[in-house]
């Protein structure tokens, strides 16, 4: 399994990452799906002037009102089986609408749904309708997500536009003489489809929306991002990217909003200057990250995540403002953005930031001695300085003795999380029992800039047995697909994108999908979680089951247990 596909399966579900039941292949089988069936809807834009006037009470600068203010959220994914989600979104248009009272248009880049079921749109909607500011022009794209409900492509649109209101898939909005363009992603594929056909209609719209006023911005909002843009848009489109791109390339008065990747809103890079503006939009629903560091893509506890984004236009600026919906509080700096747009005045490229981080004369670094383990180490250091935002850690542990390195890894900085942590806890593994490590740590920013200075400690690791991992359960007998058990697996790494999947005992992991799935974050070594059944066809009474565990992102099996489904009788 490779980190592409564990990515695209892992998202697959919001409730994957949280211990609730998911098919690892079947989900990857899926995104690579593309219907042959015809586009088959009419999508004509439709060019209505919107007289609203509203503006936010709380929206002002130098005294100045906004001509026009907007929210912007994405990847709700409101789930028919828990309210988690549900319960973060009414959060979220609660506290919107204490922010800005009066808001001129309401926008939601895809993904509204988990699955695209019935129910779920019901649950959005209803929640949405009973809130929503009736001047505000409530506009909706499509995501991959919504397609996730077992329909033909045409018909998963069908009920995308009934459930929603919206007249057709992609549309052109003017309000207040400024226009919206909303792009729908054509099918259920996780990296997107964005037809030339749509991508043409596309550029009409810009045409169009330029020869009105080509002084003021024009707002583009689509569910995947543009690849080569905003910080998480390695997840973007591939297929018509560059004629996109270029279609955009003509109007740098652009701005794009994108959703899809779950990142965060913290990071500098969410916003992205070259020909156009790219902002990504950030989740309703839970925290997605890029790869490669120890705490894995989807950390421990990524579900407190729910952001927003709120935009006022003034008549030669727009400020876009970064809201932490979990928090009640803004994060960063708002992005400002001057008009008239100019290329070469634009101020959030991907070159603007050459100042590296640094640690401060009394930064510490120690062991935390409580922690040490046999094989591993914990230290604790003093988060490092930087202009902008400090990203990572990189760590390496050497071997004293040899002066081989033994483990390197990047580590978050934790930037995600509120308060950041500081110090900062991190654990190395991977170590030999009984032997003194000479560990260096680095810092870098957002852009990969380096520290000249680090922080260094040494540390010895306990002498004893090496542990194998291994699974426990409570019961090697289920009475019935309904039935739990718990499960304990000792000996667990620390965070290195290892997984836990189910499997028919005589299964082989990686011919066959998994019955479900799931990272494993340890604490202190040991992963204790309940496992209350699936609703996959392959879940029956009188089979037997195992679970195994598997070190990184591939099928290095290290561990497993069996059990049995017997009848309720």
């Amino acid at each position: 399994m490779t980190d592409q596909s564990k990515k695209e399966t892992g998202k697959s579900l919001s409730t994957n990452v949280f211990n609730d039941q998911m098919d690892r292949r079947d989900f990857f089988r899926k995104t690579s799906q593309v219907a042959g069936a015809a586009f088959g809807l009419t999508l004509v834009g439709s060019l209505s002037s919107i007289p609203v006037s509203a503006v936010s009470s709380s929206s002002v600068t130098n005294g100045n009102k906004p001509d026009l203010v907007f929210p912007v959220i994405s990847d709700i994914h409101i789930h028919h089986q828990n309210v988690a989600n549900l319960e973060k979104f009414i959060t979220t248009l609660d506290q919107l609408n204490q922010l800005i009272p009066e808001q001129d248009a309401f926008v939601a880049v895809g993904d509204l749904t988990d699955n695209g079921f019935e129910p779920e749109y019901d649950k959005f909607m209803s929640t949405y309708n009973k809130r929503k500011q009736p001047k505000a022009v409530s506009m909706f794209a499509i995501g991959n997500h919504d397609y996730w409900n077992g329909l033909s492509v045409i018909n998963a649109q069908k009920r995308f536009l009934e459930k929603t209101g919206m007249e057709t898939l992609y549309f052109h909005k003017v309000v207040k003489g400024y226009h919206f363009i909303i792009l729908g992603s054509e099918d259920g594929r996780t990296e997107g489809t964005f037809s030339v056909r749509q991508i043409e209609w596309l550029g009409e719209q810009l045409q169009m929306a330029n020869a009105d006023d080509p002084k003021k911005p024009i707002f583009v909002f689509h569910h995947q991002p543009i690849k080569g843009t905003v910080y998480g848009s390695e997840w973007g489109f591939s297929q018509n990217r560059d004629l996109f791109y270029d279609t955009l390339k003509k109007y740098p008065q652009v701005v794009s909003f994108s959703g899809h990747t779950h990142y965060p809103l913290d990071d500098p890079k969410i916003i992205h200057q070259k020909d156009f503006t790219s902002i990504g939009t950030s989740t309703g629903a839970y925290l997605w990250l890029d790869s490669g560091r120890i705490q894995g893509e989807v950390p421990a506890g990524a579900d407190f995540l729910n952001q927003a984004l709120i935009v006022e236009v003034y008549n030669n600026k727009l400020i876009i403002k970064r809201r932490d919906i979990h928090n009640n509080d803004w994060t960063g700096e708002p992005f400002e953005i001057s008009y008239p747009a100019e290329k070469n005045k634009f101020k959030y490229t991907e070159d603007r930031d050459k100042k590296a981080p640094f640690f401060a004369k009394d930064a510490m670094i120690s062991i935390d001695h409580e922690k040490t383990a046999v094989t591993s180490l914990t230290i604790m250091l003093s988060q490092a300085k930087d202009d902008l935002l400090v990203h990572d850690y990189r760590v390496v542990a050497r071997n004293t003795e040899t002066g081989e390195v033994a483990n390197e890894f990047l580590a978050f900085s934790e930037f995600y999380k509120d308060p950041v942590p500081n110090p900062l806890t991190l654990t190395i593994g991977e170590l030999k029992p009984n032997t003194t490590y000479d560990i260096e740590v680095h810092a870098l920013d957002a852009f990969e800039n380096i520290s000249a200075n680090s922080l260094k400690v040494l540390g010895k690791t306990l002498d004893g047995e090496v542990k194998d991992p291994t699974i426990k359960l409570s019961k090697d007998v289920l009475k019935g697909v309904e039935d739990s058990l718990e499960v304990t697996v000792e000996n667990v790494r620390a965070p290195k994108s290892d997984w836990i999947g189910l499997y028919e005992v005589n299964e082989k992991p990686g011919d066959i999908a998994s019955i479900w799935w799931m990272y494993t974050n340890p604490t202190n070594g040991t992963l204790t979680f309940p496992y209350k059944g699936s609703s996959s066809s392959r879940y029956k009474e009188g089979s037997t089951y195992k679970f195994v565990y598997f070190y990184g992102s591939g099928y290095d099996a290290v561990a497993q247990a069996t059990f049995t489904i017997g009848s309720k009788e």
